[in-house]
């Protein structure tokens, strides 16, 4: 039942909901060790969007390229070679389109094709290779001189590394009901702010983090508890956590940021080619610390 609650909240653990987020920019790095155990798991992540005018009534053409490189720890004891399952990387290209609709309504829809893998035959192969769409419609009330200001975002998303035939719902709430506390309903994200002036910025929150990769030579192992063989052809990891966060804006638009929290649930496994579980590697709750900069529009 939890998987499958996870599962409703996170589609792709490669988590950003990109059609919500206002980042041209963004360099941050993820940390987290693994309880009661050697692994860990390290991240460095780079983005880019570039927006293209294609008129004065308000649409855009989105063009977007994202970098991932993983370093996962694996020390647990197994019955086979872990050496090539601690590095991955993933490389992202994506092209979306806004325009203006009535009554201060926008519609914006992506597309993207993704590489991730571990790369250990030191080239792409076809299973590397995953394919991502979506489509939003936002209303948004954060003009300046409005009171409360608010927005709204309803959407639908589908990735083939969720390995389900239909697309999940997003739904995302913003208001800023005081000058100095704001609140986001949703998923990826949930959070409380405090301003304590516009450059200065704490909050509680809780979010979603993970990741999958293709593993290019599959993993055959002896699994006691279930006395079979088995079969592992990728790597899935599920993170849910509660913390706290600090941003500060340098100017406007580009600030540092940072998330320190627990994770509530830290799913992290082997997977077969019918994306069912063959391998939990770690579920046990532990820290995890997440930084970085951003530019936003």
């Amino acid at each position: 039942m939890r998987r499958i609650f996870v599962f409703l909240l996170l589609v792709f653990p490669f988590w950003s909901i990109k059609s919500q987020t206002s980042d041209l920019a963004r360099a941050e790095y993820t940390y987290f060790p693994q309880r009661d155990s050697d692994n860990s798991f390290r991240r460095f992540r780079v983005l880019a969007n570039f927006p293209i005018k294609l008129n004065n009534r308000g649409s855009y053409l989105v063009t977007g390229l994202e970098y991932r490189n993983i370093n996962f720890l694996y020390r647990d004891e197994t019955t086979f070679i872990t050496d090539n399952l601690e590095r991955f990387s993933s490389f992202e290209v994506n092209i979306g389109l806004t325009f203006k609709l009535k009554n201060d309504w926008r519609f914006a829809m992506r597309g993207g094709l993704i590489v991730a893998s571990n790369f250990e035959q030191n080239k792409f192969i076809s299973d590397d290779l995953l394919f991502t769409g979506s489509f939003y419609f936002l209303k948004n009330k954060k003009k300046e001189g409005i009171l409360k200001p608010w927005r709204l975002i309803l959407g639908l998303r589908y990735s083939t590394t969720a390995g389900r035939p239909f697309p999940l719902p997003f739904i995302n709430y913003y208001k800023r009901f005081t000058p100095s506390w704001s609140f986001v309903l949703g998923v990826p994200k949930t959070n409380i702010k405090y301003y304590f002036n516009e450059r200065n910025i704490i909050q509680g929150l809780v979010t979603l983090d993970g990741f999958f990769a293709n593993i290019q030579n599959n993993r055959v192992f002896f699994s006691q508890q279930e006395n079979d063989i088995r079969n592992a052809n990728n790597i899935s990891m599920t993170i849910a956590l509660a913390g706290i966060g600090y941003e500060h804006y340098f100017t406007k638009h580009l600030l540092f940021y940072t998330y320190t929290g627990f994770t509530i649930i830290n799913d992290i496994r082997l997977r077969n080619e019918d994306k069912e579980d063959v391998l939990t590697i770690n579920e046990k709750n532990s820290l995890y610390i997440r930084g970085g900069i951003k530019l936003k529009i």
